[in-house]
């Protein structure tokens, strides 16, 4: 069973093509700069060297026509005919309050997601242009939408309520949502399998760090709480991002810059978080930076970690107690430093903090970074949202599908 994983911006298509009977990845790329003459398309096979072409690529139906084509190339491709793909998986990042799980695309479906186009403007339009894409290219094939905000859905009122007059909510639907819903999910239950323990029963405390960047608190399998919020603007310092900020704050440097709604929005996601602090968004460039003296460099890496670890501290509050601590994601898989400076103010939660095993850690593997009888775990985890799509499209295409759209 071949799954096509397709994650689509507004001038990108990022893919993977997965069999589900191993659930091994085949190949991977991406198609950048749709629009253009210059279009690029960059294809990695496994155990192979990428492919590199560059030609005018107009819409993101060619770009998945020129996927295609290239998978099922005699030198190159992976599949013999594009027939061996049966379904195709879709990355959707907001799902709102309509989906709270994975879903077979019908022209219902595309209505729905059409209607939440203003809770996420940047990206919700390119999802609906990559499955319309995938259906033209693809005809008869199905299609299944992967939401990013789903695994956050049965977090409570109580934690997705902003305390703002309440006809706000019922109006606009302005409450958390979260995201990197997927990241959080694949990593709570690959630690579940690590800890030997049935889901139903851990309380775990998940951090995607990247230049986006949340934590959740997943209990019982599900997530009751997250650092993003009605957009992944909220939450921890990120790359650009601000993260947590006092609203008046805002407010006062728009009446003092005389800043505009579109100004603020790009001062807070483009020109904070760590880029605000230190003028640098990278934390490689941030950690060779503050070893090399750099102070502004080194006040930025401690904010970073304090506002992760001070998320930690409220989530096992709200977990009512912590069996593992995971770190994921650019800088949670592969920055040893990150996760020291987190972790060494966590022995009151009952982590004993192993920081040689750490420190030897693989680059983008797995790895427990807790010492043997520690009363909370902390493991490394790839994260692997390629594959919780793939997982969920392969379930729904198995099961009988209902008369009708």
């Amino acid at each position: 069973m071949k799954i096509l994983v397709l994650n689509c911006g507004s001038s990108s298509v990022k893919y993977q093509l997965l069999d589900m009977a191993t659930e091994q990845q085949l190949a991977k790329g991406s198609v950048e700069r749709i629009g253009m003459d210059s279009a690029q398309l960059i294809h990695v096979k496994a155990n192979a060297a990428s492919v590199r072409e560059v030609s005018p690529i107009l819409d993101h139906t060619t770009a998945v026509r020129r996927v295609l084509s290239i998978l099922s190339h005699p030198e190159h491709g992976v599949i013999s005919d594009v027939a061996d793909i049966i379904a195709v998986g879709h990355r959707v990042v907001h799902g709102g309050e309509m989906f709270s799980s994975s879903v077979v695309i019908t022209p219902a479906v595309k209505d729905t997601i059409r209607c939440l186009f203003d809770l996420a403007p940047l990206h919700n339009p390119a999802n609906l242009l990559g499955i319309n894409a995938a259906e033209a290219a693809l005809p008869g094939v199905p299609q299944v939408a992967v939401f990013d905000t789903a695994f956050h859905s049965a977090m409570p009122r109580m934690a997705f309520l902003y305390a703002l007059p309440y006809v706000l909510y019922k109006r606009y639907k302005v409450r958390r949502y979260g995201f990197h819903g997927m990241s959080h999910r694949y990593v709570s239950e690959r630690a579940a399998q690590l800890l030997g323990r049935p889901a139903e029963d851990l309380r775990i405390i998940t951090c995607h760090l990247g230049n986006g960047a949340s934590v959740a608190a997943v209990k019982g399998g599900h997530s009751i709480d997250t650092s993003m919020g009605f957009t992944p603007l909220e939450g921890l310092v990120m790359g650009t991002r601000s993260g947590d900020l006092d609203p008046a704050a805002l407010l006062y440097i728009m009446a003092k810059e005389e800043l505009g709604l579109g100004e603020a929005q790009a001062m807070l996601n483009k020109h904070s978080g760590l880029q605000g602090l230190s003028g640098m968004s990278d934390m490689r460039e941030i950690e060779q930076e503050m070893w090399d003296g750099n102070a502004k460099a080194r006040e930025a890496f401690e904010i970073f970690c304090y506002r992760v670890r001070k998320y930690i501290g409220s989530y096992a509050a709200a977990l009512e107690g912590v069996d593992a601590v995971v770190f994921t994601g650019g800088i949670g898989e592969n920055s040893n430093a990150v996760r020291e400076e987190v972790c060494k103010g966590l022995g009151y939660l009952g982590v004993d903090f192993d920081a040689q095993a750490n420190s030897e850690a693989p680059r983008g593997q797995e790895a427990e970074i807790s010492r043997p009888g520690s009363r909370v775990r902390v493991f490394v985890i790839p994260t692997n949202e390629e594959l919780v799509i793939a997982r969920d499209t392969a379930t729904l295409v198995r099961q009988p599908q209902p008369v009708g759209d």
